[in-house]
């Protein structure tokens, strides 16, 4: 095992946990910006006004990209799998 193939393989996982966190946080990011305006405008100060939303946000956003995330990560673990027995050499 090479250091080169070390790096390239943690880079790669960086990578995919990178591509499966995104879609939710930035659901989450875009409704909670969303609601802290509303909550600027109207003074209202309700944890639960910011929490809900986000949360529905990111389960619809799982939902909808479910298959695209398990394509990802099938496709990833798949690679690793392929890859054990050139790394144990």
């Amino acid at each position: 095992m090479t250091p080169e193939f070390v790096i390239t393989f943690g880079r790669e996982a960086m990578r995919v946990a990178f591509l499966l966190a995104a879609p939710p946080l930035l659901a989450a990011l875009l409704v909670g910006l969303v609601i802290s305006v509303l909550q600027a405008v109207t003074q209202i100060q309700e944890m639960t006004l910011a929490i809900i939303p986000k949360m529905v946000a990111v389960l619809l956003t799982l939902v909808v990209a479910f298959p695209w995330l398990l394509e990802t990560l099938t496709t990833y673990t798949t690679g690793v799998f392929n890859l054990i027995p050139t790394a144990v050499r």
